[in-house]
């Protein structure tokens, strides 16, 4: 018996290894135990909604299954299937350096100690730019309170290309230029624009929004921090 034990243990060990290595590799769902309708992984973090449609395809991952409209998606999963599964909530947000349009440097660190929206944006998207006149408002109406709004253009642009943008729509809230070696877009997973991140006074991100953003359930999202965390900011 003694003989046979460390054999055994070495199968058993391949046999760990070998569940551990399939759990952290997608593997492909059969057709035949898809469902019959599903929300897409990869639209879903794009900001396409969260509609459940017919799926193409499906993997399981880690122990969680994943589905997809189309092949194209499925192969852009397995590629990084990491930075598709979505994050848990609360979470620390990740930090960035960034340049607004009036040249100053801006970072997690500036908003310490405060409510932020970050908003990543750019020109030539509509949906972006739909949804900007009602931060603003929400900005001129809760900036007393200590709301603090940050948008993050990932505009192609330089700044100075931006700023008549900015001006013509009257956004007086700071806009800043992402880019560089480390851009806050790629340390925000963000897949698709608009992407909106609130972010509470301990700099956890509590709330984010994929897609257009319903002007009404960010607005009751941010009162609802503030009221949880009021402003020590004198009136």
């Amino acid at each position: 018996m003694k003989t046979l034990q460390f054999p055994l243990a070495i199968a058993a060990l391949t046999c760990l290894l070998t569940t551990a290595m399939a759990q952290n590799t997608p593997t492909d769902i059969p057709k035949k135990e898809l469902p019959k309708k599903a929300i897409c992984a990869v639209c879903a973090a794009k900001g396409g909604g969260e509609e459940e449609e017919k799926p193409a395809s499906g993997v399981r991952y880690r122990g969680d299954a994943y589905y997809f409209c189309k092949s194209s998606e499925l192969i852009e999963f397995k590629k990084e299937p990491d930075s598709w599964v979505p994050l848990p909530l609360p979470r620390s947000a990740p930090d960035f350096k960034l340049k607004t349009l009036s040249d100053k440097e801006v970072s997690k660190d500036s908003f310490k100690g405060k409510i932020l929206l970050l908003d990543f944006w750019a020109t030539w998207c509509k949906p972006c730019v739909a949804a900007m006149p009602d931060l603003q408002k929400l900005y001129e109406k809760l900036a007393g309170e200590g709301l603090e709004i940050l948008g993050v253009s990932i505009d192609d642009k330089t700044a100075k290309a931006v700023k008549p943008f900015i001006a013509k729509g009257k956004f007086s809230y700071p806009i800043a230029i992402d880019g560089g070696e480390s851009p806050a877009w790629q340390a925000y997973r963000v897949k698709g624009i608009p992407a909106l991140f609130l972010i509470d006074k301990e700099g956890k991100i509590v709330k984010q929004w994929l897609g257009k953003p319903d002007k009404k359930e960010v607005e009751e999202a941010v009162k609802a921090l503030l009221k949880a965390a009021p402003s020590t900011t004198p009136k």
